[in-house]
């Protein structure tokens, strides 16, 4: 098959960390082009300015927004008007609204857009939804732990309006949650804790509505420092599922199911680079904004509590 080229906007810490050798190790794509203020890829032709990109290589008809989710909207536009598929990094944009206006001009016209959740491409799972698919419910506890100096140095624009704060990781307890629940649930209660010297929370406590279950939360915290701890546990009457490792592991009743090896392809990165492919490849759009939902729904809903000022 013939590889794709495809261009990536913004070059910071995801994209070289994932995004990079993510397309270099497939046969689908070619990194044909980089779009960023500072950042850039040796030997690939790079811009400061997505217009001039777009008018520069029409025949790169691929894009990949690793923006922030505050400025996405105007690139992802942008590119979609200039006729190429795009791929949006989580979350896939600052609202609700705006996502589903670009869904509506990538389906006017018949471009694939993907919002990607790469947590649900950890390696369990697909084995966690399938396991829980037809049991009941009774309890889900999710604990969502980490560093923000570890995972976000510096990275200012995480604690202002539209950065998310402790919500950029908690979606992607999120995206699992959505994912491997049979049924729907929302949220009931939150309280977010906001440092006084920000805008966003750094860290959150929920309580969700889920039908037939006792008791479903979620904890989210970036102050965490040394062991790092994602995981998310669901009790029912067949027993106890437990996602560790932010879904990289998993016990059932304490068991060890399955490995890494298992899966078809490894890693999150390059699994979602292989739906992208598909999707143009098919002309479909996947925008799955269930997650999203949950953290609008926290900050439209939850109580909020100012903590002790963070610094970096």
């Amino acid at each position: 098959m013939t590889e794709r080229k495809i261009a990536l906007v913004g070059i910071g810490k995801i994209a070289v960390d994932q995004h990079i050798p993510s397309i270099a190790a497939s046969s689908d794509w070619q990194l044909a082009a980089t779009v960023s203020r500072n950042g850039d890829v040796d030997g690939v032709e790079a811009f400061t300015d997505i217009d001039a990109m777009l008018a520069a290589r029409p025949e790169v008809d691929c894009v990949s927004l690793c923006l922030p989710p505050v400025p996405r909207y105007e690139y992802a536009v942008k590119a979609l008007k200039a006729g190429r598929h795009v791929m949006l990094e989580k979350p896939p944009g600052a609202t609700i609204a705006e996502c589903n206006a670009l869904t509506d001009i990538a389906r006017a016209a018949g471009l694939s857009l993907f919002a990607t959740w790469h947590s649900r491409e950890a390696d369990r799972v697909a084995a966690a939804k399938a396991w829980l698919a037809k049991r009941k419910i009774s309890r889900v506890t999710t604990i969502w732990k980490e560093d923000v100096r570890r995972w976000h140095p510096g990275q200012e624009w995480i604690f202002e309006p539209g950065g998310l704060g402790v919500f950029d990781p908690g979606i992607n307890a999120l995206s699992i949650l959505t994912e491997i629940l049979p049924g729907p649930m929302h949220v009931s209660e939150a309280v977010l804790e906001v440092p006084e010297n920000r805008q966003t929370p750094i860290a959150a406590s929920l309580r969700f509505f889920y039908e037939g279950a006792e008791s479903v939360t979620a904890e989210f915290d970036w102050r965490q420092e040394g062991e790092q701890t994602w995981t998310i546990e669901v009790e029912t009457a067949d027993g106890t599922l437990k996602l560790l490792d932010g879904g990289a592991r998993m016990t059932i009743d304490g068991k060890e199911q399955g490995t890494t090896e298992d899966a078809p392809l490894s890693g999150e990165y390059p699994r979602l680079y292989k739906q992208f492919a598909d999707l143009v490849n098919a002309g479909g759009i996947d925008m799955d904004l269930r997650p999203l939902f949950h953290v609008s729904d926290a900050f439209s809903r939850g109580e909020r509590r100012l903590v002790a000022a963070f610094d970096w």
